[in-house]
Formats: C-alpha cells, structure tokens, sequence
C-alpha cells in the first residue's frame, strides 16, 4: 500500500474507488498502527487530526468527507473542529467527547493485558475483542470471530510503547469544548450494548454538534460495523448520499 511524508513521520493508507474524497480512520493508518511510523510520544488525538489534515494537504485533498470508528471517531471530530474547511461531512462511530473514569478505566485494563502478555495482537483479541463484540455474536458466529482475529494477528506488530502512548491518547481525550466548532452535517452512531462508548454519550453529542442525527444500531456492541454489515453500510451510505450536494464540483471527479 501507498505511504506518503506529513505532519514529520511515514503514513500508510489504502487508496479505492473513484468519486468524491472519502477518508476512513483507521483505514488510514494513524500514528504509531499498521505500516505507519511508530512513535513512542506523548501526543493527543489532536495531534493524530493534524497528521490527518497534513495528510489531506500532501496528497491535495482539499476537502473530504470524513468517517471514524472509536478512536477514529475522536479524531474526526478533533479535525472537524480545528480544520472546519477541510471535512465536508462527518461520521462518528462509537465515539466519546470526553474520556470519563468507565472509559479510562477499560483502557486502564488493556494497558495492563498489553503489558503482561507483551502482545498488542493478543491485547486486541483476548481482551479489546469481547468488548466489540455481543456476546450473541459469539455464539452464533465463532468462525466469523475467528477470521477476525486471524486478520488482527496478520497485521503489523504494534511495540507495547506505541500502544502506550496511543492509549494514553485515548485516556487524555477531552473534545467537549471543541463539539460546537463543528461545522460540518454529523451522523452518529452507536451500538445499543456498547458499554464503553455508550449511548451515554448521545444526548451530549447530538446537543453539542450542530446539524447532527443519531443513529442507534440495534443489537449491536461497540462494533456495528462488523456485527450487523448490511445494516451499518445502508445507514451510513444513506447519510452519505446525502451530503453529495454540498461538495463542489472539482471534488467529485
């Protein structure tokens, strides 16, 4: 996959289709995951949205609509705000505004299972995984978890201290200030037992962003994108078509 020199370090990213911009986080690698230069910090979330935005400028996107999941969605929103111009459209996925103690602490816990199993792969399988996903999920579909899981294991090798510092990212984020600075029409989403990134969050979120919906995926966890495909893509798809009047001309080509 293609990589490219912004904000000072290596980022990895995967370029597809035609049309107009769309920018998925993490399916842009963020600072210190899959093929892009790993770093050991401090940074924040704002930090990861000015790699996105000088991203953006390097490849001459001069705006795009702009979707993330989980920590994806924390930075999404970090850019939105700071960088209103660029994001044409915005898709938060199981997001936070604030890091509250239920939050730190889960992340609190998968610092310690990192440090103790020494593994960032086996992190994210034995412990971030039954977070993700209901307990249904598992039940009905352990070969579709397994695949999961081997796909995690297949990818690059996150370092303990790039997890590290990428959590304390997460721990440290505080966007509540910034949910007014976003310009840009907002769909958010949750699963409806997400317990990190719950509902909870909704009322705040919707109130605080201007020109926001609120889409709740039934019977869905912290991952709807995975646990219910077809209906997260015609949702989401729907918000995105939606928003094609807004981008000018020379952006859809």
């Amino acid at each position: 996959m293609p990589k490219v020199k912004a904000n000072g370090i290596t980022i990895n990213y995967d370029r597809q289709g035609s049309g107009e911009p769309l920018i998925l986080i993490p399916s842009l690698d963020l600072r210190g995951t899959g093929e892009t230069e790993q770093t050991i910090g401090p940074y924040s979330t704002g930090d990861l949205a000015d790699d996105v935005e000088a991203f953006m400028r390097v490849l001459g996107i001069p705006a795009a609509h702009v979707a993330g999941l989980s920590l994806g969605a924390a930075v999404g929103m970090r850019l939105a705000a700071k960088y209103p111009e660029k994001v044409l459209s915005l898709s938060l996925h199981s997001g936070w505004p604030k890091s509250d103690p239920f939050v730190k602490a889960v992340i609190g816990s998968f610092q310690l299972i990192a440090k103790a199993t020494g593994s960032v792969h086996e992190l994210v399988v034995q412990g971030l995984f039954p977070w993700c996903f209901t307990p249904e999920l598992y039940a009905a579909k352990p070969e579709y978890i397994q695949a999961l899981a081997d796909f995690v294991r297949s990818r690059p090798v996150q370092s303990i201290d790039s997890f590290m510092a990428q959590s304390n990212a997460v721990l440290a984020h505080d966007a509540e200030a910034d949910l007014a600075h976003i310009t840009a029409p907002t769909l958010i989403t949750f699963g409806r037992y997400d317990q990190v990134t719950s509902t909870r969050f909704a009322e705040q979120m919707k109130n605080g962003i201007r020109n926001s919906e609120v889409i709740i995926f039934e019977g869905c966890s912290h991952a709807p994108l995975f646990e219910n495909v077809e209906e997260f893509n015609r949702s989401t798809l729907n918000f995105l078509m939606r928003q094609k009047e807004r981008v000018p001309s020379e952006l859809a080509s």
